[in-house]
């Protein structure tokens, strides 16, 4: 296998729909428009995130179509690094903070928007090794990684998919298409599906 190339983000028509309370911001979902919520500099720096646990840990999920409504829609990140010159993936803070986030709530494949390069970017500090270079004409730097990080990555984070899946009591075509759709998003092969569907 060779280096896997993130791709640049396409373009969504969907609105984010935000409500800021103090340095983060709460969420509310109305009809099918995005969630986003940001965390502060601040919280990555003390590697707080338990208001966003408070809201969405796995318990407090809702079940059924409410859940299922759940899926792709939500839209996570870091805020305050606007004036900074390093690339997010880039910044050994902001790396901590993912790792551990991630370590705490896994359920990014199931929840997070594939539209925007949001997901890319906290997957892209969980790796353990990353490459970056400059593209002549693009603006922002391109990222490659080993294939084997990222398909272990996936494959595990698709086990908590799943406990989600059962959870929004969602059917297995729903659920193959999504992780299709995964493999499609990070730019690998739709074989690779195999490795985190149990060869089905």
């Amino acid at each position: 296998m060779g280096l896997v190339q993130m791709e640049p983000p396409r373009r969504t028509g969907k609105k984010f729909v935000i409500a800021g309370i103090l340095a983060a911001f709460t969420i509310r979902i109305v009809g099918h428009d995005l969630i986003l919520y940001q965390f502060s500099k601040w919280k990555v720096e003390k590697g707080f995130f338990s208001h966003f646990l408070g809201l969405y840990a796995f318990d407090k999920l809702p079940t059924g179509r409410r859940l299922r409504d759940m899926m792709d829609n939500m839209v996570l990140c870091v805020d305050g690094y606007d004036d900074d010159e390093r690339e997010i993936h880039g910044i050994p803070e902001v790396r901590r903070f993912y790792s551990a986030f991630h370590e705490a709530w896994p359920y990014w494949l199931y929840f997070c928007n594939l539209e925007t390069d949001n997901l890319k970017s906290m997957v892209t500090c969980c790796l353990p090794s990353l490459t970056a270079f400059k593209v002549e004409g693009q603006p922002q730097v391109a990222v490659t990684c080993d294939p084997l990080d990222l398909v272990d990555f996936l494959k595990k984070d698709f086990l908590a998919m799943q406990q989600v899946c059962e959870r929004a009591e969602m059917f297995e075509d729903r659920i193959k298409r999504r992780t299709r759709a995964v493999f499609e998003y990070f730019g690998l092969p739709d074989s690779g599906t195999a490795l985190v569907l149990g060869g089905n």
